[in-house]
């Protein structure tokens, strides 16, 4: 898909820093559209069905936390990649907007390099547009299926909806099975290495990852002191 197809909407009640992301994602070559508070953003997502979301914790009314969870309740939106913007660095906030639904988060201020960085790397792993690096082949571990090609997940032939960070990560572990991946490792891999979280946020996104993928999800082991990995057994 060409980047003027791909639709970014971004929700940021200060109209200066609203602006500024829209020029610079228009500079850029996508196709944006901006919203002012969380009602119209969720009338503007309904309508336009975009690729990706730039959220701001911080708005008037409705906050964003409970935009993205309205976002994942929604049929047609629960998968849209969701990069949720914050003032607030400490560990709860960032926890929190992982725990509703976000996939990543920049906190501010920005630079216009990073936050471009994360939005690709977000399509990039929702399978808008492909990573000339990515592999393509279709991935087996018991009764877990992942086919890249549809950015498809199936447990026993049960569709799986992941979200972008969940399907990265589930991707990363079912490429090597038995390798234990720190947790240092899972974030530099599914977030990318301008991304500094918390050892916490991997354990969230396991967390949620076990449970949709039901009983299955006891293949993801923890090891303790080290990490995580998928065992086919």
């Amino acid at each position: 898909m060409e980047k003027g197809e791909i639709c970014v909407l971004v929700v940021e009640d200060e109209s200066d820093i609203r602006t500024l992301i829209l020029h610079h994602l228009r500079k850029d070559g996508y196709s944006a559209v901006g919203a002012a508070d969380g009602e119209q953003a969720l009338k503007i997502a309904g309508e336009r069905n975009p690729h990706l979301i730039v959220l701001d914790l911080m708005l008037p009314g409705m906050d964003g936390m409970a935009v993205c969870r309205k976002i994942r309740q929604d049929p047609e939106l629960k998968t849209t990649p969701v990069l949720m913007l914050t003032a607030r660095g400490g560990e709860e906030d960032m926890v929190s907007g992982l725990e509703a639904g976000a996939d990543d988060y920049v906190i501010k201020p920005f630079s216009n390099r990073v936050l471009l960085a994360r939005i690709r790397s977000l399509l990039r792993r929702g399978g808008v547009f492909a990573d000339e690096n990515e592999e393509g082949k279709t991935l087996t571990v018991g009764e877990i299926r992942l086919v890249p090609e549809l950015r498809e997940v199936t447990v026993n032939g049960r569709k799986v909806d992941l979200t972008a960070g969940e399907y990265k990560m589930l991707q990363i572990l079912m490429r090597r099975p038995g390798v234990v991946f720190t947790r240092n490792q899972l974030l530099d891999l599914v977030r990318g290495a301008l991304h500094a979280v918390t050892d916490r946020a991997v354990d969230v996104q396991v967390v949620g990852l076990r449970r949709k993928l039901g009983r299955a999800g006891r293949k993801i082991e923890t090891v303790r002191g080290a990490g995580y990995r998928i065992v086919s057994k």
